[in-house]
């Protein structure tokens, strides 16, 4: 499966996975409480989507955007 995620970091409601359905853009957000430094805040993001729809960490992988708010991420359910 493959979404479309805006991702908050540095947030205080974080590690937090929300569906949004007035975004045009972004299907997901993520809020993080990780800051974008070194891609902890990626890191972050794959570990909760992870909890959020019950996969191992290595079954998600953000396909692109990886320095951008806004990412591709693809998520194998096998």
């Amino acid at each position: 499966m493959d979404l479309t995620i805006r991702v908050k970091p540095g947030s205080r409601k974080g590690p937090l996975v929300e569906a949004l359905e007035s975004d045009p853009v972004a299907d997901w957000v993520v809020h993080v409480q990780e800051r974008a430094v070194d891609g902890a805040a990626n890191d972050g993001v794959v570990a909760a989507l992870a909890v959020h729809f019950g996969v191992p960490r290595s079954r998600v992988a953000i396909v692109r955007g990886a320095t951008a708010r806004v990412k591709r991420v693809r998520i194998d359910e096998g």
